[in-house]
C-alpha cells in the first residue's frame, strides 16, 4: 500500500517517481518523459508546473490503491 503523501513528495522531487511508487510504471515513464521534453523546450521553466501536476496525480493514484 502506497502512501499518497509520500507518492506526491516523490513526484515533486522527480516527476513520475510517485507514479512508479504507486505501481503505475507506464504512467510514471510517460510523466517523466513529458517533464524532460518540456524542460528541454522551455529551458526548465515549465518543469515546476509539471512537477506539481505529477504530484497531484501521484497522490490520487496512490489513494486509489489503498
Amino acid at each position: 500500500m502506497a502512501s499518497p503523501l509520500l507518492a506526491a513528495l516523490f513526484s515533486l522531487i522527480i516527476p513520475g517517481l510517485g507514479q512508479f511508487y504507486a505501481g503505475h510504471l507506464l504512467r510514471g515513464i510517460g510523466i517523466f518523459t513529458l517533464a524532460v521534453f518540456i524542460g528541454i523546450i522551455t529551458g526548465l521553466s515549465g518543469s515546476p508546473l509539471i512537477a506539481i501536476v505529477a504530484a497531484i496525480d501521484a497522490y490520487f493514484m496512490a489513494s486509489k490503491t489503498n
